[in-house]
């Protein structure tokens, strides 16, 4: 498993760093049999991790040229975070801390505008689609109705935990959005992944008292 695992990632880091490459050319490169090649091609396709086009050759038979996706791509380590807290900071340093709650308020209302047409039909239905649409994000949802009748709604992952860390309004705002969007005061949080000791953020949401 160890060596499936090397040999993956070794195909990765050679379409990386040559952008194209044919089964052959993998093959030679990494000292394995064009089948062997294959199998592994055939796994990080269903990943979506790379892809293929069919390329004319001037002679000879078409043959099958392979390249990263975008998810490919992103599989390699980034410093978004460091980036994005060096940005808030360098703001905070010149127009004050207000400006930087300014920007996750933004974020926010831009979040609310780009998913508030998915959130129609119930309050089970309007959770399953922020589920969703966080699960999409990265955030890695599991939710469950309780006997109550409340959901307990976590979150497995979160992508900008560093910053929030740095800067909870990233947190305050992300409850803000949430009862936004569910349309209910009722969204209490309960752990959070930017506090020392949480592994997980969990919500326990009810939906609007009339």
């Amino acid at each position: 498993m160890k060596k499936d695992t090397s040999t993956r990632q070794l195909i990765l880091s050679i379409l990386k760093r040559n952008e194209e490459q044919t089964i052959a050319d993998l093959a030679t490169q990494l000292g394995i049999t064009e089948m062997a090649v294959r199998r592994h091609i055939k796994e990080l396709e269903k990943e979506e991790l790379i892809e293929s086009c069919l390329k004319r050759q001037t002679m000879g038979r078409p043959t099958y040229i392979y390249s990263l996706t975008e998810k490919g791509k992103e599989s390699f380590p980034r410093n978004y975070s460091d980036l994005s807290i060096g940005i808030l900071k360098d703001i905070e340093q010149l127009s004050g801390k207000e400006l930087v709650d300014q920007v996750f308020e933004k974020r926010r209302d831009r979040l609310f505008s780009n998913y508030a047409l998915e959130m129609d039909g119930s309050f089970k239905e309007r959770i399953e689609a922020l589920a969703r649409i966080q699960s999409e994000n990265g955030y890695m949802v599991e939710y469950k109705e309780t006997e109550d009748g409340s959901f307990e709604f976590t979150e497995y992952n979160c992508p900008i935990a560093q910053v929030a860390k740095e800067y909870p309004v990233a947190c305050k705002c992300e409850h803000e959005l949430f009862k936004k969007l569910l349309q209910t005061d009722e969204v209490e949080r309960t752990s959070c992944i930017a506090k020392e000791g949480s592994t997980s953020c969990v919500y326990k949401i009810k939906e609007q008292r009339k």
